[in-house]
């Protein structure tokens, strides 16, 4: 089971598997989309 925190996900971007660095890119676009919502909606 990996970790779903933002500073994981950035440090898994720089991994040579890209099924790995996908997953991350994909935790990190929700949390800045997220970010954004709320933001907006405030």
């Amino acid at each position: 089971m990996e970790k779903n925190d933002l500073a994981s996900a950035y440090r898994r971007l720089k991994s040579p598997n890209i099924k790995t660095r996908k997953r991350a890119l994909k935790l990190i676009k929700e949390a800045k989309r997220i970010k954004w919502l709320k933001q907006f909606n405030s």
